[in-house]
């Protein structure tokens, strides 16, 4: 009954701070000046943009930079896309081949009535992988991409050789009640409702401290609106979320047989999930990683939960050492 009444509670405060963020934003509206989709095709990327069709006539983005005999697969996070992994592709392609793409509803992937579930994900990046005909992947994983590789290693240890999980979900584990909790809130609606205030006060959440070259994401996330595939994406986003919470895998993290890196910042604000699950992150990376047989965690000081972004330097020369051994 405690239980019950908690996430009530939560449910009731959480509404409330949404009216309160929608009322501040009608206040203030930053970004006045940037330039809108007619389509998310149309985001400008860093890199060169390549796509591969697989099947269902999925169309499939991604960047490949770089060359050798290991690939380095990158998979982006919830409501993210491939140039998050702007600073690893910079840095790393000197000695790898590195790939990123964007899972399918996001950036510049087809998007349409897909489950969003993390199977669906781990299989569609498993088709990927065979249809480049792809050797010697290390598949790298960032929160919502992290339990996608999860999954992998555990339904397709046979197309990859190792696991690098920047602050991944799926370490933290959640009942009935707060999975129903975030069915009820993380809606598609919600999604396409946010204000430019909350976009840019939800990025700012995600890091220590906010680097100068990240404020692209928040100026695309606000472009998107518009685009005629937005709420496609917002759907992505809500079924995304039920993916998570209805296929979780800290269960079966000891099932993976396979080398792995888990690294999550010491200031996550994301993980553990501060309303339904206070703590700390060291606790929840503690928890998971000592599920994994062999696996080695690394915490990342005065670091947040976009730990590629915030401490960049770390995130890359942990990944060559991991590679290297």
């Amino acid at each position: 009954m405690d239980d019950i009444f908690s996430i009530q509670m939560v449910d009731v405060l959480m509404k409330r701070l949404f009216v309160i963020l929608v009322v501040l934003a009608s206040a203030c509206t930053p970004y006045k000046n940037v330039s809108m989709l007619s389509s998310m095709s149309e985001l400008n990327y860093p890199f060169e943009v390549k796509s591969v069709v697989l099947s269902n006539d999925m169309n499939v983005a991604y960047v490949d930079e770089g060359s050798g005999d290991q690939t380095l697969l990158f998979i982006h996070g919830l409501g993210s896309y491939l140039p998050a992994w702007k600073k690893q592709l910079e840095a790393l392609s000197a000695d790898y081949r590195c790939i990123a793409l964007d899972l399918p509803g996001y950036g510049k992937s087809s998007k349409g009535d897909f489950s969003y579930d993390m199977l669906f994900f781990a299989n569609t990046v498993a088709e990927f992988i065979q249809k480049m005909d792809l050797k010697n992947v290390t598949i790298v994983g960032h929160s919502m991409g992290g339990q996608i590789a999860i999954t992998m290693g555990l339904y397709h240890s046979d197309l990859m050789e190792k696991l690098v999980l920047v602050s991944p979900a799926g370490f933290e584990t959640f009942h009935e009640g707060q999975k129903q909790w975030f069915r009820d809130i993380f809606t598609a609606k919600l999604v396409k409702l946010t204000t430019a205030e909350a976009i840019q006060s939800n990025l700012a959440y995600n890091f220590y401290n906010v680097p100068e070259d990240a404020e692209f994401m928040i100026t695309d996330r606000l472009a998107m609106r518009t685009a005629a595939d937005f709420d496609w994406y917002c759907l992505a986003i809500e079924r995304s979320v039920k993916g998570m919470i209805n296929q979780p895998v800290y269960d079966y993290l000891p099932k993976l047989d396979l080398p792995v890196l888990v690294m999550y910042g010491e200031n996550d604000n994301l993980i553990p999930n501060r309303y339904l699950n206070p703590g700390t992150t060291t606790k929840i990376a503690k928890l998971g990683t000592n599920q994994i047989f062999g696996a080695q965690l690394k915490m990342i000081p005065k670091c947040g939960h976009f730990a590629q972004f915030d401490q960049s330097d770390f995130v890359n020369k942990s990944i060559m050492d991991f590679m290297n051994n």
